[in-house]
């Protein structure tokens, strides 16, 4: 009986997720300055930072009141307004004058810009102005400086603002009939991209440029028709930064005086709705869009939000009145509370336990939060206080981290096994074309979508819609094209380089350059891939993204270097299957932790538009949108470039037998693809639902990329989830090591063996295995590189570095099979004119870049076509095309 319990409670150990009850909680610590009577600060005061110093404002004091005003509606004629004005720096605190005309307001609206402050609004001399001031602190001189900037249309006695793309936005109450202005800073930018620091140019600035009028915030409850206090932030909801307008307070109207001032004794409501903006949206058709009632664990939140701060790549902390911490989720519109840390856990410093951790005023710096809080023992002064974020610790544990070395040994020794298998450069690269059908389609699709698919896919559903998913189906109807035009094309030349057909077609210029810039693309891509599976992977494991990097190049420079293609393709096999499979049992655990199950996974899809697939919009600025002829045409365009000019791809369809286990493996690839596209769309959105049902279980310190692999850590069952992990880990390996491989694979055909650099078959085995080295160590280099928290998506970024190379080399074998008329010139012309055409769409911004490889196409097509015709020669007339084009191909 006892060992039957022993053995009940083993198993039960491990199918429990490792963090499932560990969440998020926030730490305060209040911070000592020298000396500790040199500053003091009162209610209105704002913060903000500049260099590596904190900007305190002294705010307000009413002598008279026996209850410290916490809002601006309560200030008497008996208050004092101080002009000191303070900097600290670590321990250090610097006082200065500064009036309220130069800033010094209380209640104002306090920005970072450019590393100074932007004052608008507030109280001067006890009364609402509309001033706005830029405020810089020169740590050289210890001076500071403040200039004036064009005055708000109307005074605000409590107003908030936020910059977005240079571009100040500023938000009143009810005292200023609740509107909304922006106002252009770019004229304060020089042509550096810095913030100028002269007088005259920002005077010149004040005197030509005025503020924009844009929708007013609609008022939370008619009933209530005066609300003032709401919070700016600016945060990623998925489709774009929005301003989210959060928190503040609601008084009866029929109590104000006419100085909008009220009795200090009146209660206070706090109003909890929320609201968000587009400010990419044009004037005629932006509004507010109302989030709703602002609940946290399905209770309506009865607290005042006093301040708010952006933190994450998707979520704003709101701090209450009663000294709790929220977090909003912007993505999925979901709010939990972080209750305080452990007290044990905190520094013990003098007078901290009389404190309360209420924030009035908060900012950010370098990772650290600075809150201006109420004190407890002083009602008419604040304290400056750090706050810490503390992330459950990361505990993969000892089954995870056992399995996934197990599984990544047995991939690195599955990929040794053919090591002696290679007699020539024909099996180091082609396999001595002995490969199964099968075996051949599960490494296309390991090659074309891999970890990206498994990692990056997910968190953009997760994110966004179904947008995409009409585009990656395009797989299948590009297929055939593969199989009767592409392929047909190498089989017939034998080739072991995609581009051998460029120097048969064209000339060995033209092979030269393609081969050149597939090789740039490949070093992009195996950058892309380890960076954004080490970043995905730091989440949940000890190891970090660096380290990440660091052990997948090293293993993929044993076995790639040592196995050849065979070692890839059988690696590839065994990731399809594991990576798969692991996908479906994670589409059931995420569908079974929701509440309703399946039925509230399609409901929560339903009623937020998660499921669509269309965006219908043919205007003339939907070329820089994902509307849905962008998504066809620009998934037709990125396949089409993969099937034709990816040596990793074209390199699949020799290692078959013949050119019928080729079709096979071309056909298999999309019938695996098409449905596996749709089941991590599936698992995005339920992630979604998962989250948005659980926010308290979602880490907001995390990147977007890393969600998947986070859930898959915490709440898969212990040991599942370390094969799965391992199963991602090893697939961007197998990603990796096709690069590696086909890199080499073009070095040594086009730009070694053609000249014959090498004398002996030895010689060019060695010369493969050396330049598989190399091409890892810079493969992993670019990893580190990429290595950035702020490249917000990494898909994003890979469907850029696609489109940029492969987009132009496509249309290279497009140009090439289409027409007979076509010349060497043209092909260097259209494949220039295809780069050239898609930086200026990069850099211009006038198309989305899902469209970047069939812009590609099209312009090379174009060019190199039209250049050909004005550069006819008799011999190009003359040049023998048999096998070379569509119209000149020989009978299979």
């Amino acid at each position: 009986m006892f060992n039957k319990i022993l053995k009940s409670a083993f198993i039960l150990t491990l199918m429990m997720p490792l963090l499932t009850h560990a969440q998020t909680t926030i730490q305060w610590q209040e911070v000592y300055v020298t000396p500790a009577n040199k500053i003091n600060i009162d209610y209105g005061a704002f913060i903000s930072h500049q260099g590596t110093g904190i900007l305190i404002s002294s705010g307000i004091t009413d002598l008279t009141a026996k209850q410290h005003p916490l809002i601006a509606e309560k200030i008497t004629d008996n208050s004092i307004q101080s002009e000191r004005f303070y900097l600290i720096d670590g321990s250090n605190v610097i006082a200065t004058n500064l009036s309220a005309e130069q800033g010094n307001r209380a209640f104002a609206a306090a920005t970072n810009f450019h590393g100074a402050t932007l004052v608008t609004g507030g109280l001067a001399k006890l009364k609402a102005t509309n001033l706005v001031n830029l405020i810089m602190w020169h740590s050289g001189s210890k001076t500071l400086y403040s200039y004036p900037l064009p005055p708000l249309p109307s005074a605000a006695k409590s107003p908030s603002s936020v910059v977005i793309d240079n571009v100040l936005y500023v938000l009143t109450g009810t005292d200023s009939n609740n509107q909304f202005y922006s106002l252009d800073l770019n004229g304060l930018i020089d042509a550096q991209g810095a913030l100028t620091d002269s007088k005259s140019d920002i005077d010149t600035y004040t005197v030509k440029n005025s503020w924009k009028m844009l929708p007013s915030l609609p008022l939370a409850n008619p009933n209530m028709p005066y609300q003032n206090g709401i919070k700016l932030a600016v945060q990623n909801d998925g489709t774009g930064e929005k301003i989210f307008a959060i928190g503040g307070y609601q008084l009866p109207i029929n109590k104000l005086d006419p100085a909008g001032n009220i009795n200090s004794k009146e209660t206070v409501l706090a109003l909890n709705s929320h609201w968000k903006f587009d400010p990419k949206e044009s004037i005629e058709q932006n509004q507010w869009q109302s989030i709703g009632t602002i609940t946290s664990v399905n209770q309506k939140l009865n607290q005042r939000i006093n301040s708010l701060l952006p933190f994450g790549q998707s979520h704003i902390l709101a701090f209450t009145d009663q000294a709790n911490t929220l977090s909003f989720n912007a993505i999925t519109s979901s709010w939990t509370h972080y209750s305080a840390g452990n007290p044990d856990d905190i520094q013990k410093v003098e007078n901290t336990k009389n404190a309360q951790h209420i924030s009035e005023n908060i900012t950010s710096y370098d990772g650290v939060i600075y809150s201006l809080n109420r004190s407890a023992d002083n009602t008419g002064s604040l304290r400056l206080w750090q706050a810490l974020l503390k992330q459950p610790e990361k505990n993969f544990g000892w089954v995870n981290m056992t399995v996934l070395v197990t599984y990544l040994i047995c991939v690195v020794l599955l990929g040794l096994f053919f090591v002696f298998k290679n007699r020539n450069t024909d099996d180091y690269f082609r396999g001595g074309q002995s490969i199964p059908w099968w075996a051949a389609a599960c490494s296309i699709y390991a090659t074309m979508l891999s970890s990206l698919t498994y990692v990056a896919l997910p968190a953009v559903v997760y994110q966004s819609n179904w947008v995409l998913l009409i585009g990656i189906w395009m797989i299948v109807a590009v297929a055939p094209l593969a199989i009767y035009v592409a392929m047909p094309f190498f089989r017939q030349i034998d080739a072991t380089s995609a581009y051998e057909y460029l120097s048969k077609r064209f000339n060995m210029s033209v092979r030269l350059f393609a081969s050149g810039l597939f090789t740039l693309f490949h070093l992009g891509r195996m950058g892309i891939v380890m960076a954004l599976t080490a970043l995905s992977l730091s989440a949940v494991t000890p190891l970090s993204a660096s380290d990440s990097v660091l052990i997948m190049g090293g293993l993929c420079l044993i076995y790639c270097t040592m196995g050849g293609i065979e070692a890839v393709i059988w690696t590839d096999t065994l990731q399809t299957f594991v990576l798969i499979l692991g996908a479906i049992a994670c589409f059931v655990i995420i569908v079974a932790g929701l509440d309703g199950g399946f039925a509230e996974f399609i409901s929560i899809g339903l009623r937020d538009d998660k499921f669509t697939m269309v965006n219908v919009d043919f205007s003339l600025d939907s070329i820089t949108t994902l509307s849905i002829w962008v998504i066809v045409i620009g998934g037709i365009g990125q396949n089409l470039s993969s099937y034709t000019a990816d040596q990793a791809v074209v390199q699949r369809y020799m290692v078959t037998k013949n050119p019928s286990d080729a079709r096979k493996s071309i056909w298999a690839n999309a019938i695996i693809a098409a449905p596996s596209a749709l089941l991590f769309f599936c698992i995005g959105t339920a992630l979604y639902a998962f989250y948005q049902t659980h926010p308290e279980k979602l880490d907001p310190s995390i990147q977007i990329d890393q969600i998947f692999p986070t859930f898959i850590a915490t709440e898969l069952p212990i040991g599942i989830a370390g094969l799965i992990v391992a199963g991602i880990f090893a697939a961007a390996q197998s990603t990796v090591s096709t690069s590696m491989n086909s890199i080499a694979t073009t070095v040594v055909t086009d730009f070694i063996r053609p000249f014959n650099i090498v004398k002996t078959e030895k010689g060019y085995m060695n010369a493969a295995r050396w330049l598989t080295f190399i091409m890892g160590i810079l493969g992993t280099l670019a990893g580190l590189i990429f290595i950035d928290p702020e490249i917000r998506s990494l898909m994003e970024a890979y469907f850029k570095v696609i489109g940029m190379f492969m987009g132009a080399l496509g249309g290279l074998f497009v140009l090439g099979a289409l027409t007979k008329k076509a010349n060497s010139f043209g092909a260097i012309s259209g494949i220039l004119a295809g780069v050239t055409t898609m930086v200026s769409a990069w850099q211009l911004g006038w198309a989305d870049g899902y469209l970047y490889a069939t812009i590609g196409i099209i312009s090379c097509l174009v060019v190199g076509y039209i250049a050909s015709l004005l550069t006819q020669t008799a011999k190009s007339s003359n040049k023998d095309l048999t096998g070379l084009t569509l119209y000149t191909m020989r009978s299979a």
